[in-house]
């Protein structure tokens, strides 16, 4: 046994890892420690939007580690994080932030920063998910999440959350009441469910439901905020205005890091000590996010992020056309996922044989979450490789 795979097995198991061990990257391409390039469509999940050794994340960290303040804790007061606060409520909805390290953590504070806006009524405690969602893998976002396999070896789970079909109207009206519900959370664009886009009018009827019930709308934008989908937040691209919104993936720029936005109403009602972070809004975390965030929110980025996603739209649609197998096309932006009529594990290996990196979104997607700096000639040329797989 090598000293590699000795090192590997130290690691819980708890992930279905491939082969390659990753040394280095560049632009949109992670590099194996043997020297082999691969083309990126995963960017971590949807983590590192400006790809791999970016100048502009670099500097920042040098100077993040220039000052020797890591950490301080939330006792004292940094300017990274007031900044880049202040920076998030300037181009949002939003009156107040807070920081925390992970999108499971941003969705369970707001959970409880929705049950706090509810005031003195005790019955008033439900949360409402809907069918497809992913929110995480602690308790509470576990029970927010469509996933029985994740769902049932940890039964019994948070009580008070119910999922819901977003497309049964009887349903919701059932579940959204004025008596029971604190909060409705909802991805715009369902990553880990399938990339399903949900459609304007059923988020707006999710509005107006919180509204006649007076609960909370969350916005879940984990995965599909932060220019993802072609403008700064999912939500802008729908008409409605949640009262909170989650983040993370994007938002550290591959440091942990995640945050709930939240309107005056919600703020206005949670008191000190209601909830707490340790490493939140740290100051080397904060001072690089922010640093990446200004290059999110250029308007020419988010014009440029537009153009390759309608691009690939065009692309995928073509690529429909020509193989039988795929059964559908979806997504926004550089957010995309492609449906086959077969599991697409196989194609997956295939893909990471010929050096592109792609993933699932359930049994029978493939997902595409290409770097937000992909440029057409690296995504026709990724497309081309997926497509020889097919």
């Amino acid at each position: 046994m090598t000293v590699m795979s000795q090192s590997a097995d130290a690691l819980l198991p708890v992930y279905r890892r491939a082969g390659a061990c990753f040394t280095h990257g560049d632009g949109c391409e992670l590099i194996a420690e043997d020297g082999t390039r691969y083309l990126d469509f995963v960017a971590g999940i949807a983590v590192n939007p400006l790809g791999y050794n970016h100048p502009v994340l670099r500097d920042a960290i040098a100077r993040a580690v220039e000052t020797g303040v890591l950490h301080t804790s939330n006792f004292y007061r940094t300017a990274p994080g007031e900044e880049f606060a202040a920076a998030l409520v300037d181009h949002s909805f939003a009156s107040h932030v807070f920081f925390c390290n992970s999108g499971a953590e941003a969705n369970e504070g707001a959970f409880k920063f929705a049950r706090r806006a509810m005031g003195p009524r005790p019955d008033k405690r439900d949360i409402v998910a809907l069918s497809g969602s992913f929110h995480g893998r602690t308790f509470a976002a576990l029970a927010a999440t469509d996933r029985p396999q994740y769902r049932e070896p940890f039964a019994p789970l948070v009580p008070g959350i119910t999922i819901v079909n977003p497309f049964d109207d009887v349903a919701l009206e059932r579940a959204i009441t004025a008596l029971r519900t604190a909060a409705v959370i909802v991805e715009p664009v369902q990553g880990e469910g399938g990339v399903n886009v949900l459609p304007p009018a059923v988020l707006q009827d999710l509005r107006e439901l919180c509204n006649e019930a007076e609960a909370a709308l969350i916005f879940d934008e984990i995965q599909c905020g932060l220019g993802r989908t072609g403008t700064l937040f999912a939500y802008e691209q729908t008409g409605v205005v949640p009262d909170m919104v989650t983040l993370a993936k994007s938002l550290g720029a591959g440091l942990p890091m995640g945050a709930i936005l939240m309107n005056e109403r919600v703020a206005g009602a949670v008191r000190a000590g209601d909830h707490g972070t340790t490493f939140g809004g740290g100051p080397f975390v904060a001072t690089v996010a922010h640093a990446q965030f200004q290059v999110l929110a250029d308007p020419v980025f988010l014009a440029g992020v537009r153009q390759r996603g309608e691009w690939t739209a065009a692309r995928l649609g073509e690529l429909k056309a020509r193989r039988a197998q795929v059964t559908a096309v979806r997504g926004l932006g550089l957010m995309w996922g492609i449906e086959l009529a077969e599991p697409v594990q196989p194609v997956i290996e295939r893909a990471f044989e010929h050096r592109l990196l792609v993933i699932a979104a359930g049994p029978n997607v493939i997902r595409l979450l290409p770097p937000l700096v992909i440029s057409e000639s690296e995504l026709e040329h990724g497309l081309s490789i997926l497509e020889q797989c097919l």
